[in-house]
C-alpha cells in the first residue's frame, strides 16, 4: 500500500513529520517498508556559458543553485544563455525512470542536468530547457507532476483491510495521538432517479449495489492534485472517470468501476454465470466461467466479473460521453474464489478478498461523481441502489477486566474507553459490562480478544515492562495453571536451541509420508505446497533443515511450539512441540573433537522438560518418521509422554537431507507433566552413600522399569546409574546399577540395610528379576 504525505493530511490534522509518522505507524502495527523523500528539481541561474571544445552544440555552464558555490553542468539545449533561470536536476533527482548522477560528458564533469518542461512532465515543451520567471527563488524546488511528493510504502497484513485506505491509516494515527482526524463532508445527496435499475439475483454474494449515471461529460484529465498523487504511488493517470475510481479505491478502500452507458443494454443484472459462459476482460483475455462466478451483466451479456475485473464491452474510452459508476459490496469468499481460479489479481479483488467497509458505498460514489463532474462536466441523470443500505455493527460484550487477564498488565477502564472511542468504536453499558460496536471499517474486530489486541497496540508494546517472574495467562492450550509457554521455551533456549516459527499450513504429500493421520485439505491454498492445515510440526521443521543444508548449514539446534489441527471445526486442534538437532555438536577444530548428534542428545532435552518425574523408555512401535532401531518413547504407565529418535533414512531421502537428524516430539503438549511426583531432596549436610546391586532379568524386559522400581523404594534415593549389562544365556541378562542415597540424618548400618532390602523387594515384586547371589 502506497500513499503520499499530502494525501494523508487530507484526513489528518497533524504537525508530525513524515519520519515521525512512519515511526509511529510501525509502532502501532503498520510496518513502513520504505519512506521515499525525493530530491526535487530546483531553480538555478546560468552565470557562465562557454562552448564545449570539439562540439557544435554542447555548452559548459556555471549555474548558481543557491548553495553559494557555482555548479558545473554540460547542456546541449539551444536556448541556454547567461542570466536564464531554468530547472536544474541535481544528482539524486529522478526524471522519469532515470536517476540523475554526476558524470563526464566528453571528458568534462557534468554535476546535474538542466531540464525541459516535457522531461519534468510539466508541459509538452521540449524545444529547450525551461525558462522560469525571473522572480523565481534560486535554489527552491519548482512545481512538478507529483514526482516530488513524499511517499509511504507499507506492508499490509491480511487482518487489517482498513489499512488499504488512506482514511483508515489516518484514523489509526489519530487514535494513537498523532494528530486529529478531519471530518470530510460531501455535497452529494443520493436521490433515486432515472429509468435504469439494478436487479440482484444473488444477494448473499452481492448485498449492496449502487449506480450513478452521468451524461454529457467531456473526457478530460483529472485535477492535477489527484493525478500527481496517483503518479506518485505508481499509477498512470488516464482520464478523470478512470482516475476517480482508482483514487477512491486507495482513498477510502472502496473499489469502483466505470462503464460506458451507451454500451449497456437495459438494466444492470448481478447474477451467477452460466457454466461455459465466455467473458473477455478489459485486457483482452477470454475466460470460460463456472456457476460460482458472480458477474455483472445487462440484457446483452456479461459486462464484468464482480469484484475482480471489468469487461472489454462497456469499458470507457476517450470517446465516451455518458458513464455509469458502479459501487458495490461483494462477498470476499466469492471474489477470492473467482480471482484465484482465473489467475487475475487486481486492486479491487485484493480489497474485496480481505473485506471492505460495507457501509461506505454511498459516500464513495458521491465523491467519485463530484470528482468526475468537476473535471469533465456532465449531469447526474440516474441513481439507483439495490439491496441493503446499511449493515448494523457487530456488538461485542466486553469486560475491561479481561485486559489484564489476557495481556498480563493493567490499563485503567477510563483509558481503555478513550482509546476505543478514538478508534471510532461506540461503547454502551454500565460498570464492567460494556457493549462495544466497532466502526464498520474494522471488519476484523469480532470477539473480545480483538479488542484487547487493539488496546495493547495503541497503548504501546514498548510500555510493557519485561519480567522473569511472568505468571500471566499467556500459555499453551489448557495448561495455563501448570506451565507458561515462556518458561518452557526458556528451558529449551537455555539448552542451546533456537526457536523456529513456521506458517500454520502443511503439505499433503509430506504429511502422508510422516504420519498415518488424516489431513485438513485447504480448497484455496495461498501456495500449492501449503495445501493443508498442518497436522504436525515436523514437516515444516524438516523443510527448514533442507533449506539450511542446501546453504551449507547442516549443524542445527531448533524447536517449535505451535498449534496443529485435527479437523476443520472449532476446538479440533491442540498444541505440539518438536525438537530437532542435526549435524555435529560443534565445528571442526584442532583444539578439540566434535561428534555427530545422536538420539541421547534429544532424550536429554525431553527429560529436562519433565524434571524429576518417574518414567520408563519404550522402544516398541516406532512411528513412520523414526529409525526403527534408534527410537524411544518416554512412558508413564501406558501414557506416552514424548518420543525421540533418529530420522528414518527413507524420510531423509524424501526431504533430500544428507546429514543426521535427531527428532524429539511431544505430540500433545498437555501430555507433558509439569509437576513432579517426587520432591527435590534438600542440600544435605551429610555425605552421599552409594550401594551396588545386580539383578538377573528374563527376556527383553525394559531396564527403565527396573530403575523406576528401585527409585520408588525410598525418597532418599537421588540417582541410579547402570554400570554393567551382559547376556547370561538361556534368555537371561545381568543388569548392575549403583544407587545414590542422600542422608537427612545420621544413618546406621541397619538403616542402610533397610533401604537395600526395600530396593530388592520392590524390583523383585514389580519386575521379572532376581537379585544375583554371586
Amino acid at each position: 500500500m502506497k500513499w503520499t504525505y499530502d494525501w494523508l493530511l487530507d484526513y489528518l490534522d497533524t504537525t508530525a513529520t513524515p519520519t515521525e509518522i512512519a515511526d509511529n505507524l510501525t509502532r502501532i502495527g503498520l510496518e513502513i517498508e520504505d519512506l521515499i523523500v525525493p530530491t526535487l528539481p530546483i531553480a538555478a541561474k546560468i552565470v557562465e556559458c562557454d562552448n564545449l571544445p570539439g562540439s557544435d552544440h554542447l555548452h559548459i555552464l556555471k549555474v548558481d543553485d543557491g548553495s553559494g558555490t557555482l555548479r558545473q553542468v554540460v547542456c546541449g539545449a539551444p536556448n541556454v544563455r547567461v542570466g536564464l533561470i531554468s530547472a536544474l536536476a541535481v544528482p539524486g533527482c529522478k526524471i522519469g525512470d532515470m536517476e540523475i548522477k554526476s558524470g563526464k560528458i566528453r571528458g568534462v564533469l557534468s554535476d546535474g542536468m538542466m531540464c525541459s518542461g516535457r522531461e519534468l512532465g510539466i508541459n509538452d515543451d521540449d524545444a529547450g530547457i525551461m525558462e522560469l520567471d525571473k522572480k523565481q527563488s534560486i535554489g527552491k524546488p519548482i512545481a512538478d507532476n507529483g514526482s516530488g511528493l513524499i511517499v509511504f510504502d507499507a506492508g499490509i497484513t491480511p487482518n487489517r483491510p482498513d489499512y488499504l485506505a488512506v482514511r483508515g491509516i489516518a484514523r489509526d494515527l489519530a487514535a494513537a495521538g498523532i494528530g486529529k482526524l478531519k471530518t470530510q463532508k460531501s455535497k452529494y445527496k443520493f436521490k433515486e432517479s432515472g429509468s435504469r435499475k439494478v436487479i440482484i439475483e444473488n444477494e448473499s454474494d452481492c448485498p449492496t449495489y449502487r449506480l450513478c449515471e452521468i451524461h454529457g461529460i467531456k473526457m478530460s484529465p483529472s485535477n492535477p492534485a489527484i493525478a500527481s498523487r496517483l503518479s506518485a504511488i505508481g499509477m498512470n493517470p488516464k482520464n478523470a472517470p478512470i482516475d476517480a475510481t482508482n483514487y477512491i479505491c486507495y482513498d477510502m478502500g472502496q473499489p469502483m468501476h466505470c462503464f460506458d452507458a451507451d454500451e449497456i443494454n437495459g438494466n444492470i443484472i448481478v447474477r451467477n454465470a452460466k457454466p461455459g459462459e465466455k467473458f473477455t476482460d478489459l485486457f483482452g483475455a477470454e475466460h470460460e466461467l463456472i456457476d460460482t462466478d458472480l458477474v455483472i451483466s445487462d440484457a446483452t451479456g456479461i459486462l464484468a466479473l464482480a469484484g475482480v475485473v471489468g469487461g472489454l464491452r462497456g469499458m470507457t474510452t476517450d470517446k465516451t460521453k455518458n458513464i455509469i459508476l458502479e459501487c458495490a459490496y461483494f462477498n470476499p469468499v466469492t471474489v477470492r474464489r473467482t480471482a484465484k481460479r482465473i489467475g487475475v489479481s487486481t486492486d479491487a479483488s485484493y480489497r474485496y478478498e480481505r473485506g471492505i467497509d460495507p457501509n461506505i458505498t454511498d459516500i464513495a460514489i458521491g465523491y467519485a461523481a463530484e470528482m468526475i463532474m468537476d473535471a469533465c462536466g456532465g449531469k447526474i441523470v440516474g441513481e439507483f441502489v439495490a439491496g441493503r443500505t446499511n449493515v448494523p455493527g457487530v456488538q461485542i460484550a466486553y469486560n475491561p477486566g479481561l485486559f489484564i487477564k489476557k495481556a498480563g498488565i493493567d490499563i485503567p477502564a477510563d483509558m481503555q474507553k478513550k482509546i476505543l472511542k478514538n478508534l471510532g468504536f461506540e461503547i454502551t453499558g454500565n460498570g464492567d459490562n460494556w457493549i462495544v460496536t466497532p466502526t464498520s471499517a474494522r471488519v476484523d474486530i469480532e470477539i473480545p480478544e480483538n479488542i484487547v489486541s487493539e488496546l495493547i497496540r495503541l497503548y504501546g508494546y514498548d510500555k510493557i515492562a519485561s519480567t522473569d517472574n511472568y505468571t500471566g495467562r499467556n500459555t499453551i492450550g489448557n495448561i495455563g495453571k501448570r506451565i507458561p509457554n515462556i518458561k518452557l521455551k526458556r528451558i529449551l533456549a537455555n539448552r542451546g536451541l533456537c526457536e523456529h516459527i513456521s506458517f500454520g499450513f502443511g503439505n499433503l504429500d509430506n504429511e502422508k509420508t510422516l504420519f498415518d493421520k488424516s489431513s485438513v485439505v485447504i480448497s484455496n491454498p495461498i501456495t500449492s505446497d501449503m495445501n493443508t492445515l498442518r497436522n504436525n510440526l515436523l514437516g515444516n521443521m524438516l523443510d527448514a533443515v533442507t533449506s539450511n543444508e542446501k546453504r551449507g548449514y547442516p549443524d542445527l539446534n531448533m524447536f517449535e511450539l505451535g498449534t496443529v489441527f485435527d479437523g476443520d471445526m472449532p476446538e479440533q486442534q491442540h498444541n505440539q512441540l518438536v525438537i530437532m538437532r542435526s549435524g555435529d555438536t560443534s565445528p571442526k577444530h584442532w583444539q578439540g573433537r566434535n561428534r555427530a548428534r545422536d538420539v541421547f542428545d534429544i532424550k536429554s532435552d525431553l527429560i529436562a522438560l519433565i524434571g524429576t518425574q518417574n518414567f520408563i523408555i519404550s522402544t516398541d512401535n516406532p512411528p513412520k518418521w523414526a529409525h526403527p532401531f534408534r527410537y524411544g518413547a518416554i512412558m508413564q504407565g501406558k501414557k506416552k509422554i514424548a518420543e525421540f529418535g533418529e530420522l528414518h533414512p527413507v524420510i531423509a531421502k524424501h526431504w533430500k537431507i544428507k546429514t543426521n537428524v535427531m527428532i524429539g516430539l511431544v505430540a500433545d503438549i498437555e501430555n507433558l507433566p509439569t509437576t513432579s511426583k517426587r520432591k527435590q531432596l534438600p542440600i544435605s549436610d551429610f555425605q552421599p552413600i552409594t550401594r551396588d546391586f545386580a539383578f538377573i532379568i528374563t527376556g527383553d524386559f525394559a531396564v527403565q522399569k527396573i530403575i523406576s522400581a528401585a527409585r520408588s523404594a525410598d525418597s532418599r534415593i537421588s540417582d541410579i546409574v547402570i554400570f554393567d549389562s551382559f547376556d547370561m544365556g538361556d534368555n537371561n541378562r545381568s543388569i548392575a546399577f549403583t544407587i545414590t542415597i542422600i542422608p537427612t540424618e545420621n544413618m546406621s548400618d541397619s538403616d542402610l540395610l533397610s533401604i537395600q532390602n526395600a530396593v530388592i523387594a520392590n524390583v523383585e515384586k514389580d519386575c521379572p528379576a532376581k537379585i544375583r547371589d554371586k
